[in-house]
Order: C-alpha cells, then sequence, then structure tokens
C-alpha cells in the first residue's frame, strides 16, 4: 500500500506531551497528523501539579483546578514535628481545561487524529513513513514520538538500572481530614508510623497530600525514586498505617491513583530521525518527577525550530530532525540533565534521616533557589551554585552521602562536562 498522501509531521500520542507538541505545532502553520491508539478527547487518568509562578508567569492561571497558598512539608520524624512553610503557591492542573486548552488549535487547524498504533517507521533522505497495524503508511517529513517512556521507536544508551518514582493515591473522603483546611503538603516524612526495622532498612517514602474543598482530599505515598519500584501494596499499606495512627480511616473512594514513571533515564541519542518529546525524550525532572511545566515552556522553541526548518525545501528528514533535537535539548540543558541525575543517584542511597535531613537543608536555601531547582529553570552557574550551597550548609551525615562516589557517579560526572 503506497503512502496516504505527505504532510509536514506525524506525532504520535494522544497524552499531554504529545497534545502540547501538536497544538504548538498547529498554530505555526504547520500541517499536523496524529497517531494513537487512544482517541485524543479520552480524558487523562493521574493528576498533574505544577508550581503557582509558573502558570503565572505562562500566563495559564486559568487552567488550574486548584491553588493553594498554605504550602508546606515535614521533615521531622514525628508527628508533633512543625512544618516548613514553603511561602510559594502551588497548583493542581483542570485535566479537563489543560486537555481542550491544547486540543483546540489543533481542532482549528483541521488536524486529522488516526485510531491506531505505529509498528514501523521507515526513513529516506526527504521524510518518514510510519506504518500503522492496519497496514496504513503515513508519509511526513519529520516523526515526533510524545507516546510515552516506552516507546520502541526513540533509541537511548542502557546505562544500568532504571529508577521509578512510584506512588499510589486515594481522592476521597476520609473520617478526619489528612491535612490540615485549605492546605497542601508536598512531603511528609514523618515516619512514627513504620517500625525501626522499617526505617532502617526499607525505602524511604512520604505523604503528599491536599485538600480539595467541600470535605474531599487527595492523599497520596510516593517515593522519590528507586531500582526496581516501590510496589504499590507497599505504597497501599504504609498510606493507611500512616492515616491509621493518626486516628484517620478512609470512609469513601473516589479515585485510586497509580503513578509510575521513570525518574533517571540517560537522555536519547540525539542523532536518531524519529524526534521524541515529553516521557519519550527524557524530559522528567530527573529531581522532582515535574515534566508538565517543562513541556509548556518548552514546545514553543521546539515548534519554531520545527516550523523554521519546514520552511526550507531542500531540508532532508535528517536536517530537520538535527534542528529539532537541538532546540529540545541544547548544551546547557544536556549538562543540567547530567547533573540533576548525579544528584538523584545520590539521594536514592539516603536512609530515611540522610533524606530529611537533606530536604530540611534544602528548602533552607533561598526560595528563588530551590525553586529554580525544582522547576529547572536556573541557568548552569546558578544551579551549580545552588548545590554548592547546599553542600556547604548540609550537616555531616548528608556531606557524608554527597561525598562518596560509587556505581555510575563518577560517569554522570563527567557527563556534565562532554553530555
Amino acid at each position: 500500500m503506497e503512502p496516504s498522501g505527505s504532510i509536514d509531521i506525524v506525532v504520535l500520542g494522544a497524552g499531554p506531551a504529545a497534545l502540547c507538541i501538536a497544538a504548538a505545532l498547529c498554530e505555526r502553520g504547520v500541517a499536523v497528523q496524529g497517531l494513537a491508539p487512544e482517541d485524543p478527547a479520552t480524558p487523562w487518568p493521574n493528576t498533574y501539579g505544577i508550581w503557582g509562578p509558573e502558570v503565572d508567569e505562562l500566563r495559564l492561571q486559568h487552567l488550574l483546578g486548584h491553588r493553594w497558598h498554605d504550602t508546606c512539608s515535614y521533615f521531622g520524624d514525628r508527628l508533633a514535628t512543625p512544618a516548613v512553610a514553603h511561602g510559594i503557591d502551588y497548583g493542581l492542573l483542570d485535566k479537563t481545561a489543560l486537555q481542550q486548552h491544547w486540543w483546540q488549535p489543533c481542532q482549528s487547524a483541521g488536524m486529522p487524529w488516526i485510531r491506531g498504533r505505529a509498528v514501523a517507521i521507515e526513513h529516506d533522505a526527504a521524510g518518514s513513513v510510519v506504518i500503522t497495524e492496519a497496514g496504513e503508511r503515513l508519509r511526513a517529513r519529520l516523526v515526533i514520538d510524545a507516546s510515552g517512556h516506552h516507546s520502541p521507536f526513540v533509541q537511548r544508551p542502557d546505562e544500568g538500572p532504571v529508577a521509578g518514582q512510584a506512588a499510589y493515591g486515594i481522592v476521597g473522603r476520609f473520617s478526619a481530614p489528612p491535612v490540615d483546611p485549605g492546605q497542601f503538603v508536598l512531603m511528609d516524612y514523618r515516619c512514627d508510623h513504620l517500625s525501626e526495622a522499617q526505617r532502617r532498612c526499607a525505602p524511604p517514602t512520604f505523604l503528599y497530600a491536599m485538600d480539595f474543598g467541600e470535605g474531599v482530599f487527595f492523599a497520596e505515598e510516593t517515593s522519590l525514586a528507586l531500582a526496581p519500584a516501590v510496589p504499590y501494596d507497599v505504597l497501599k499499606d504504609r498510606l493507611l498505617r500512616r492515616l491509621a495512627l493518626r486516628g484517620i480511616s478512609v470512609e469513601e473512594v473516589q479515585h485510586e491513583e497509580f503513578c509510575l514513571f521513570p525518574m533517571n533515564h540517560p537522555l536519547p541519542d540525539l542523532q536518531q530521525r524519529v524526534v521524541g518529546f515529553g516521557g519519550s525524550a527524557s524530559m522528567v525532572h530527573p529531581a522532582s518527577g515535574y515534566m508538565v511545566g517543562s513541556l509548556l515552556r518548552r514546545a514553543p522553541a521546539l515548534a519554531d525550530a520545527i516550523a523554521t526548518g519546514l520552511k526550507d525545501p531542500p531540508a532532508g528528514g535528517q536536517q530537520l530532525a538535527a534542528l529539532a533535537w537541538q532546540a529540545l535539548w541544547p548544551l546547557e540543558l544536556q549538562r543540567r540533565h547530567a547533573l540533576y541525575r548525579f544528584g538523584l543517584e545520590k539521594l536514592m542511597r539516603f536512609s530515611e534521616s540522610q533524606l530529611r535531613a537533606h530536604f530540611t537543608t534544602f528548602f533552607s536555601l533561598p526560595r528563588e533557589q530551590w525553586f529554580g531547582f525544582l522547576t529547572n529553570t536556573l541557568s548552569l552557574p546558578a544551579l551549580i551554585a545552588a548545590m554548592v550551597r547546599l553542600f556547604v550548609l548540609a550537616p555531616w551525615s548528608v556531606k557524608a552521602g554527597l561525598m562518596g562516589m560509587q556505581g555510575r557517579e563518577l560517569q554522570l560526572a563527567l557527563r556534565m562536562l562532554r553530555p
């Protein structure tokens, strides 16, 4: 079967990353074709958080379903430990509004969407052909794979075990509030619901929780990162134990959230013909796990580079891919990614007490430093300065963990110089 017609870009996927880049391209007059097994209007299952200043800077406050001014964390080991106030608003995106924000430009541009699955991609000098399981052949000048972390078409080096951030959460009603009214808790590392053996030997986890109002709360037990990832049943058990210690039981489950994604994926091969975006392009923040803010900030530059490249008729598929990868992963961002992976490698070996001490120090940094670190908005020199300051202020138990070189840490440190 011959290709069904020539278009500029085929986008694989129907989640946040796919709609984000498809919308940005459509807004620039690029002819885009979507391909995914799911309908792009299918509701997304997971929740997406973002810091208030991020949406304010992007002028997207209207996309928030909730916004909290009372934001804090707990880094002590007992219930009596006082909270650490963050002083920065936190928001939860309205998934339906966000989905429509990206889908509307696609609809306005008349972007066609095919329900199906890509089984192969062929390349030639002019572009690429995506072959679907139904035998369709979709020709385009460039393919963007935004289908997620497990894409078979975006190649990356094998650098050992991949650490996953895992979480189990409940949206519902509880016998008593799991957090104070109107409060958002980013990390609650208090661990007096665990046995002494669990604190010494079991992987550390924390509570991520918030008040949705009208008696509804979201409480989620989360593992920062571990290889292999902490199982859901362990996280659920810990969440219920944590609540039980406070005399809280679950009265109504409105939604269960199961979340698992890689935190320390290496960068993809930046010379390849298929361009990734989102999880397939290792855009998850290796230290915080956030990605939506990065999608919103980086999609315009990628779309601009592609739109500009498409205006050059002789530009072949390889040249377009190179322009796209360069726009998505310029050298500074590559180095910052290596630095974050280096830091995560350290944290994954920290004990529960070291993690609590580390985060106590981290959130004592000036607000612009810890906020910029978590959102990946610091320049490379500013990021290094923040990490040096963190090391200087950290207690000796944390310093010892940061100084020890084990496993692939030296390799990651060198990659900061030569990504």
